[in-house]
């Protein structure tokens, strides 16, 4: 899976599986836009690319925003002149019953898991031509437990978009497909209190990030030239005990 000199843009890439991408992708040689509203993390993960003999720029942005969204992908158009790889991985959970659940945290969750993925595709895919993009679900969009209900249902959506978006994409000849991880080691994981209290069981090994990265890699690459509209599931088995 090469990606020499590939425009890649990638959200949440301060971190897990978004900075395994960030850096697998500038190590096989893509050109690697991390794009994420935290700048601590964003920043060290482009000078790592960088130092490593990579190119990459970090770019904050809360890509549930437009006038965000927007300028990052112009941003990285501006520079590379085109954009050849989009990942929307950026993602945040909530733990509380639906009936618990503040109204604002639904619609945050919403709007960065659904609505920035819209607003990626949007203005990104005119920049396009060819090329793939990689949508980030979860085994929850499949089977949850409680108090997950909306980070569950937008995944859902994630996949349902997906499906959609690549038969729109079809005559332009870039591809849209979708991974579905389950547990993988990230701060996401260990900072879910269901976990802590038992509702929700780890059954199986956890994922290193890596694993997720090269998954995403793989349908990036061109090497999965005929997978279109699907979404692969990354998740130790969990999905196949059901």
């Amino acid at each position: 899976m090469q990606f020499a000199e590939k425009v890649c843009l990638v959200t949440g890439g301060a971190s897990g599986i978004g900075r395994a991408t960030c850096e697998m992708m500038a190590a096989r040689g893509g050109r690697v836009a991390v794009v994420d509203i935290d700048d601590v993390g964003g920043e060290a993960v482009a000078r790592g690319i960088t130092a490593a003999g990579g190119e990459a720029v970090f770019l904050r942005a809360d890509v549930s925003a437009p006038g965000d969204a927007r300028a990052a992908v112009e941003a990285v158009a501006a520079r590379w002149g085109r954009i050849d790889v989009l990942v929307n991985n950026a993602a945040v959970m909530t733990f509380e019953p639906v009936v618990a659940l503040a109204e604002e945290d639904w619609r945050r969750l919403f709007d960065v898991n659904v609505f920035s993925m819209f607003l990626l595709c949007k203005y990104a895919l005119p920049h396009m031509k060819g090329g793939a993009v990689v949508n980030v679900s979860s085994v929850h969009a499949h089977q949850t437990v409680p108090n997950v209900v909306p980070y569950a249902a937008s995944k859902g959506a994630v996949e349902a978009f997906t499906r959609g978006l690549s038969a729109e994409c079809a005559g332009a000849g870039t591809r849209v497909n979708c991974v579905a991880p389950g547990a993988v080691d990230t701060p996401m994981l260990w900072s879910n209190p269901n976990l802590k209290s038992g509702v929700e069981k780890l059954t199986g090994p956890v994922a290193d990030p890596r694993d997720l990265a090269a998954a995403i890699c793989f349908l990036a690459s061109d090497e999965s030239r005929s997978i279109n509209g699907s979404t692969v599931v990354v998740d130790n088995g969990q999905l196949r005990n059901l």
